[in-house]
């Protein structure tokens, strides 16, 4: 009987600490692949640590793209991340490799594989002053003033998810438009394409996943966390109103410098937020029907992961 191709594309998904990096170099070196990372806190400078960004010495197993390629006071959106991912797989088949996605973003993945709605592009002086009306009256407000002018999306989001109502009142005041409404208007947006393979690490059992969670953080701690982030804030440019510095983690530690909280504090607030994104990543896998699942918590996932990939452990 022939062998089954092995995948020219495949994508490798999971939520934070399911161990996609190992799997992901082992998969990189048995494949003959480049990987791109589907990370929206690994393209930041900067933030090693408190990202758990591979190594230098990981990256340079396998060659990584679309890490490091901002700074931390710049944003890139899904759009930006599909457009520079498809260019990638591109080039990538060119030169004859494979390509391996992975990562944790789920949004990115979506806007990937389904496409991209036709949005305005973000506009930096309607986001400052959007952010100046949320410092005087607070989110709930705005999300009061966004259900006045689009309810369907003032519906779907909590009363503090400022960075949605943030957008959402962006869209209507560049467009006129409500954002509900643009997202049904596909014609002339780009495009998604699908992996050959779509691998999805998730535990059988959650407090697997909650134990090391806790494990990493306590591992970033000792790392120096807290310093990096203290050099974050030493530059002066960043705030917590930025992308970057709203990243699970990176928020909780910026909260605690500047209220003097104790470090057990932070620690308590860090892990709680790490469980509430995985949490949130394993809702939106479920809504993704063409991944294959492989519990991260078995023994030999790993040798799961090898074999669905069509090589050997």
């Amino acid at each position: 009987m022939p062998s089954t191709p092995l995948p020219a594309t495949l994508a490798l998904a999971g939520p934070t600490a399911s161990g996609k990096s190992a799997a992901a170099l082992r998969l990189a070196e048995a494949l003959d692949a480049e990987i791109i990372s589907v990370d929206s806190a690994l393209v930041y400078r900067g933030m090693d640590i408190g990202t758990a960004k591979p190594s230098a010495s990981e990256q340079a197993q396998a060659p990584h793209h679309l890490i490091d390629i901002r700074d931390p006071a710049q944003a890139y959106s899904a759009a930006e991340f599909a457009a520079d991912a498809q260019r990638l797989v591109t080039q990538i088949h060119a030169r004859g490799r494979r390509v391996l996605l992975v990562g944790g973003t789920m949004l990115y993945f979506k806007a990937l594989f389904e496409g991209l709605d036709a949005l305005p592009t973000a506009n930096a002086a309607t986001r400052e002053t959007i952010a100046v009306e949320a410092a005087a009256a607070g989110w709930p407000a705005l999300h009061a003033q966004l259900a006045q002018v689009d309810a369907a999306t003032a519906a779907r989001l909590a009363p503090n998810d400022a960075q949605r109502i943030q957008r959402a009142l962006e869209v209507f005041r560049i467009s006129g438009t409500p954002l509900s409404q643009l997202q049904t208007r596909r014609d002339g947006a780009p495009r998604g394409f699908r992996p050959d393979l779509f691998l999805s690490l998730e535990p059988a059992q959650r407090g697997w996943l909650h134990e090391r969670i806790a494990q990493r953080f306590d591992a970033m701690l000792a790392a120096g966390f807290l310093d990096e982030v203290r050099q974050l804030r030493a530059r002066g440019d960043l705030h917590p109103g930025l992308p970057s510095i709203r990243c699970v983690g990176y928020r909780q530690a910026w909260e605690a410098l500047d209220s003097g909280e104790p470090l057990e504090s932070l620690r308590e607030r860090g892990i709680a937020a790490t469980r509430q994104l995985a949490k949130r990543q394993l809702t939106w896998l479920r809504g993704m029907g063409q991944r294959r699942v492989i519990a991260c918590d078995a023994p030999d996932a790993l040798q799961q992961v090898l074999a669905a990939a069509g090589v050997a452990a």
